[in-house]
């Protein structure tokens, strides 16, 4: 087993770097039937598909958001720039909390910001949120690479056929502690809504 370590590294920070979300100016203004919202998410977030042929998002994927009340009924077989926004939404959280937390997060921006006419309404909010994670970047960039090092200058008693082995599943071991860590600090969060936010009803 040889693993080059700084193409590893490289390729990490790499893809760190090139990370992008979909911008709310890129959402047609205009209502969409579903097979165009699934082409759309296809469209905009292929590059973060771990095979070819994995699926962003499909009919039946929106038809059981919807049954699960993660998103309000289309209007006349049409969807909305703000199912668009609560759909993106739901696609990074589905990798991590369950389809419960997910209704409990997303129920208090559907029942008070879903086609608002404030200036605070569904796409303000979504662009504050990925201005905030896209700023923070950098910061991660610099936390995997210490991480990655700090792995890298573990077991050093290892025979040498089994060192880098070793070492690669230590940083993978780091990197999935942190992520139970933080699911962990987010359902507590989750938990922590207040009542009424979690029963109201659109």
């Amino acid at each position: 087993m040889t693993i080059d370590s700084n193409d590893i590294l490289n390729s990490i920070l790499s893809s760190l770097s090139r990370i992008d979300y979909i911008r709310s100016e890129d959402i047609p203004n205009i209502d969409l039937y579903m097979d165009q919202v699934t082409t759309f998410m296809e469209d905009y977030l292929s590059s973060s598909k771990r095979y070819k042929e994995d699926k962003i998002l499909t009919k039946t994927m929106i038809n059981n958001y919807s049954k699960n009340n993660l998103l309000p009924p289309s209007e006349k077989k049409k969807y909305s720039k703000e199912h668009v926004l609560l759909l993106i939404f739901i696609y990074y959280f589905k990798n991590i909390l369950s389809i419960k937390d997910i209704e409990t997060l997303l129920n208090p921006l559907t029942n008070n910001f879903f086609q608002a006419d404030s200036d605070l309404n569904l796409t303000s909010i979504y662009e504050e949120v990925c201005t905030f994670e896209k700023n923070r970047i950098e910061e991660l960039q610099i936390s995997v690479k210490e991480m990655y090092q700090r792995s890298a200058d573990s077991f050093g008693n290892a025979k040498e056929e089994d060192q880098e082995f070793l070492q690669l599943f230590l940083f993978i071991c780091t990197l999935s502690f942190d992520v139970y860590i933080k699911k962990q600090i987010i359902e507590k969060l989750i938990d922590l809504l207040p009542e009424s936010e979690k029963k109201k009803k659109s």
